[in-house]
Order: C-alpha cells, then sequence, then structure tokens
C-alpha cells in the first residue's frame, strides 16, 4: 500500500497509529510504501528510511543514523561549554530607556 504523509517537526511519519523517524532536511511531505513487515519512507522517488513494522499503537522507532543535526555526545577531546549557571541572576537594570524611547517616538508623531 503506497500512502502519501507529511514529516512532523520532530522528523516522525505517522503511519498505523506509531511513528517512524526519517533523516533530517527530509521534504515535509513523502511516500511511504507499507509492506506487511517493512515500512519504506520515499523523497522524491529515494528511499531514505525503512523501519520494520511496529505492532501496537503509539510505538516510536527512531534510527539515531537519521538524527546529525543532534549534538554529538561529549567527550574528554569535546568539553562542555558553560554558559550560566543555574541559580545565577541577571542583574536588574532601569527600564527608564524604554520611557525615553516612547517618549521620543511620541514626539515624532506631533506637528
Amino acid at each position: 500500500q503506497k500512502l502519501e504523509r507529511r514529516v512532523s517537526h520532530d522528523g516522525l511519519v505517522a503511519v498505523g497509529g506509531n511513528y517512524y523517524s526519517v533523516p533530517d532536511r527530509t521534504r515535509r511531505i513523502v511516500e511511504v510504501e507499507q509492506l506487511p513487515d517493512l515500512i519504506r519512507v520515499i523523497d522524491r522517488g529515494i528511499v531514505v528510511a525503512e523501519h520494520p513494522v511496529l505492532e501496537g499503537r503509539r510505538q516510536y522507532r527512531i534510527d539515531q543514523r537519521h538524527r546529525t543535526g543532534r549534538p554529538q555526545p561529549r567527550t574528554p577531546d569535546r568539553p562542555m561549554t558553560m554558559i550560566g549557571r543555574i541559580g545565577d541572576h541577571v542583574p536588574l537594570r532601569s527600564l527608564a530607556i524604554y520611557d525615553a524611547i516612547g517618549a521620543s517616538l511620541a514626539m515624532e508623531g506631533r506637528p
């Protein structure tokens, strides 16, 4: 059976109540071949994903090779970069600048 499916923002295609991953950068509309034991996802005539059919409903089959845009795990040669720490606080600043901007804009509109 051939179906047309929309790829979700999470990079998943829904077939038979289950969700199957497609590679990052796959078009939003794809063709799906549903075989008795295999789900095949086709993008512009090219097979981009194949998954065994999942039994039941609301199950996910995610091929990690499809997630090329995801951050790589940390390793000793690739340490984590600290941007901020939980509990750090942003210093309070005066909001007077916004009053001045508003007043300036209001003056521009006057004849």
